[in-house]
């Protein structure tokens, strides 16, 4: 139980370091916040999780299960709404040519 525990608890960091690299090298702020909302979801959730099965069956691991379900329903949320408010400030996307978006493309976020 233990060895599965610290699996997951690196299955947890894995995710954190690849959501800091797509923050690093990601173009824009849409790109990185996708990568740091999606990756750090699953981090925190793995990590949760393997230190509830670290603790056995306690008071401990059924608190730390319930922080895993609320961030589970918060971070997405959370990170959609960032996303949203970005895209209504008008933050601009990245483009390749780095031209701006033209007008009626881009609104399907």
């Amino acid at each position: 139980m233990e060895i599965l525990a610290i699996l997951l608890i690196c299955a947890g960091l894995f995710f954190y370091l690849t959501g800091t690299i797509g923050l690093l090298r990601l173009p824009d702020f849409y790109a990185r916040m996708h990568a740091t909302g999606k990756s750090d979801t699953l981090g925190t959730l793995l990590s949760l999780i393997g230190l509830a099965m670290y603790t056995g069956l306690s008071l401990t691991s059924i608190k730390i299960l319930f922080i895993a379900i609320f961030v589970f329903l918060t971070s997405p949320t959370a990170t959609h709404a960032i996303l949203r408010a970005a895209f209504d400030s008008k933050v601009p996307p990245w483009t390749k040519d780095g031209k701006p978006l033209r007008e009626g493309k881009g609104k399907g976020i």
